[in-house]
Formats: C-alpha cells, sequence, structure tokens
C-alpha cells in the first residue's frame, strides 16, 4: 500500500519543544547525563489539596462519559475563579472545557477561521500558534518585537500588521516564550487599535496567569468595549503543576463557546471525569495556596539571569512571569566553536545539547530567530549545573 499522508499533515510542524524533548531522551537513553532545560512544565508534585479531590472523586464513582463543555460544578468554579482573579463575569454558557489549553486554542482556530483569514501573532509567540493556525487554514503573520523592547508588540506595530484579512490575534501574558508580561495601560493601548477594526476577535492566552512577578495581572477582557469580541483561554497546567492533567478552559462571547462544544463534540468530546473534579477544587482555592511555587520560580528567576550574565555574548532582559528567559544569542552567529559552525539559533541550541548537554529550544519555533528559550522550571542544583556547562562549552571559540 502507497503510504500517501495529508497535505494537511505534511505541511505540519513537529512541535519544537517535544522534539527537543524527544531527542534529549533519546541522549539519555545513551547514558549522557542531559539536564532538560527545555520543557514548560514546573518540577512542583501537584499540591496536596489536588490529590485528595481526584482520590475522593475515584472513591465517590465519578466514571462515566462527561458533558462535552464540562461539568456544569466546574463551570461554575471557573466563573468564580475568573470574577475573583479577572473581575470577568461568565455565564455557564460561555464556558468550555477542553483537554488541555492547547486544545482549547485549537478549538477556537477551528471555528472561526477561514481559508486565508489571517492571524496576527506578535512574536516571539508559543510554538503552536502558527501550526494551529495553518491547520485551520489560516495564514499566521508574525508581528516583529524585540529584547529591547522586552518584547511586547506596540500600538503602532500592531496598525501596521492589520489588513482586510485579518480576523484574529492570538498572544499570551505572560508570554511563552519571553517571560514578556502585559500590563493594563499596554493592553489598553492595543485595545485603542483593536476597536478601529470590530472584526478582529482577539484570543488571549493567559495560562501562566498566576506565575506573575508584577504587582498585577490584566486581561483584555476588562475593557468594556473588548469583552464581546475576547476569548480568554486558561487551565491548571502551569500554576497547579498539573500539566498531564490535561484541563484548560475558555471565557469568551456564547457564540463562539457554542461552536467550541460543537466542534469538540466531533473530536474528543468531554474531557477526563477524575481531572475535572480535582480542578473544581483546584480553583476553588484562593491563589495564595500556590504561592509557594511562585516565590520558587522567581528565585529561580534572579538565579539564571545572574548566571547568565556571567556568559559573555548572551544578551537577556529581565522577564515579569511565566518561567522562562529568551536570551538574544546573534552575537554567536557565524562563529565556530569546538570546530561547529553556529550559522544560527537552531544551529546553537543544537550544538548546546550536544556539546554542553543541556537542552533548551531554538527562538526560531517561536517566531525569533536570534534567541534560544530557557525554562528555569528546573531545580536550582540543575539550573546551576547547566550554566556551568554552557559558559564552559562557548568560551572555546575557535
Amino acid at each position: 500500500m502507497k503510504q500517501q499522508l495529508s497535505d494537511r499533515v505534511n505541511k505540519m510542524a513537529t512541535s519544537a519543544t517535544l522534539a527537543m524533548a524527544a531527542k534529549a531522551r533519546e541522549l539519555r537513553e545513551e547514558g549522557k547525563d542531559i539536564i532538560g532545560l527545555s520543557l514548560g512544565e514546573p518540577d512542583f508534585t501537584v499540591p496536596e489539596f489536588v490529590k485528595k479531590a481526584a482520590i475522593k472523586a475515584i472513591e465517590e464513582d465519578y466514571h462515566a462519559y462527561t458533558p462535552v463543555d464540562g461539568y456544569g460544578e466546574l463551570k461554575q468554579a471557573i466563573i468564580k475563579k475568573f470574577k475573583r482573579d479577572n473581575n470577568l463575569d461568565y455565564k455557564p454558557s460561555q464556558i468550555v472545557v477542553s483537554t488541555g489549553a492547547k486544545q482549547s486554542l485549537a478549538n477556537l482556530a477551528q471555528v472561526l477561521l477561514n481559508e486565508g483569514d489571517e492571524v496576527l501573532l506578535p512574536a516571539p509567540y508559543w510554538v503552536s500558534y502558527s501550526d494551529i493556525a495553518k491547520v485551520a487554514e489560516g495564514v499566521p503573520v508574525p508581528i516583529k518585537t524585540g529584547i529591547e523592547s522586552d518584547f511586547k508588540v506596540t500600538p503602532e506595530a500592531l496598525e501596521a500588521a492589520i489588513t482586510p484579512k485579518t480576523k484574529m490575534i492570538m498572544y499570551s501574558s505572560p508570554c511563552n516564550p519571553s517571560g514578556s508580561v502585559y500590563s493594563k495601560d499596554e493592553l489598553r493601548a492595543l485595545a485603542d487599535v483593536l476597536v478601529k477594526h470590530p472584526n478582529i476577535i482577539v484570543v488571549s492566552d493567559e495560562i501562566y496567569e498566576h506565575i506573575n512577578f508584577t504587582s498585577q495581572h490584566a486581561s483584555m477582557a476588562q475593557f468594556d468595549d473588548m469583552y464581546d469580541r475576547t476569548v480568554t483561554v486558561n487551565g491548571v497546567s502551569k500554576a497547579y503543576a498539573m500539566t498531564g492533567w490535561r484541563i484548560g478552559y475558555i471565557g469568551g462571547p456564547e457564540w463562539i463557546a457554542k461552536a467550541c462544544t460543537k466542534m469538540q463534540g466531533q473530536v474528543t468530546s468531554g474531557t477526563n471525569c477524575i481531572a475535572q473534579r480535582a480542578t473544581i477544587t483546584a480553583l476553588e482555592e484562593p491563589p495564595t495556596k500556590i504561592k509557594y511555587m511562585v516565590e520558587a520560580f522567581k528565585n529561580r528567576r534572579k538565579l539564571i539571569l545572574n548566571l547568565l550574565s556571567e556568559i559573555p555574548g548572551m544578551k537577556t532582559n529581565e522577564p515579569e512571569g511565566a518561567f522562562y528567559v529568551f536570551p538574544d544569542v546573534s552575537s554567536f552567529f557565524g562563529k565556530t566553536i569546538r570546530g561547529t559552525k553556529i550559522n544560527n539559533a537552531t544551529d546553537f541550541s543544537l550544538f548546546l545539547l550536544e556539546e554542553a548537554l543541556v537542552a533548551t529550544v531554538t527562538g526560531e519555533a517561536f517566531g525569533d530567530p536570534n534567541c534560544i528559550r530557557l525554562s528555569y522550571a528546573a531545580s536550582e542544583a540543575d539550573i546551576v549545573e547547566a550554566m556551568k556547562r554552557i559558559k564552559k562549552v562557548l568560551s572555546e571559540e575557535a
């Protein structure tokens, strides 16, 4: 039989973060001591109160198919969370629970985009945004930023990128991969541009909301003139260290939520019953219950930035949230180190894996070819050792 895949999947890129993690696993299986700074996965265990809720759900015999858009009790917990943390008011009909925030994003692209619709992506952007748009036949349109502006898009750059084909803007704050956080005033300035273009839907990915080192998280939907055209995406993977539990959710216009439920009903249906019951408990508890993780990430940020500052050629800024640093490594391009010519960020990232035994991710996957992403969702000991190795190999320029 001829092996003939669809054009759709042939055109799709493999997730760069998952590909690097897979390559790191292969090297570990060969006996190499790889330090992983590639995945955005907290090294904490799930909070005990969440574990107990999951065990209780099993004991109470939750096992059946769940409603496509989520348990009613979970939707109520999400509504209360949106009000408590973001001052956003939603009804149950505006909430859809999915198998991770990634499915939430994919649902939105599938139900909102037609062939040729443009999706604005302030770059750097999360690695999957571009291909999520492409699979829905949309056209990703990166908007370049830089380390000088803390990787934040300006109103002028946003305005210049909008065309009659623009249907959506998708961004994260706090940002993966840069750690940048948009303030309320900065979002308002972007909203002032978007209100002039009423057909553009805003997808605000706030999965890192609680891992925020500024004084206040801000949501685009908080503005009255943006509420009816903004979809807020969130979940429990990052803040609660529940990555494998696969719970994401949206709050947005009812017509969009209804369409996402329709789409999900033909793909995965309702998400895991035990994980949903545990998430009810997670969201009902105050964010102070997970503050110990946020404080640890803040300390690790200081540690990794101090160590990076000791490596000549590494250009960094101070990220305000998430658990990533996104240094500009373009000063190494064109150089030969340990016999390897570094032409771009991908070469640089692979060089660090093979020579320093440290897994990172190339910035090219995030729409910025000058940078690499390092996750500090790792132990302080691993961070110290990883920076020691990187500093050593980079000092051996030919």
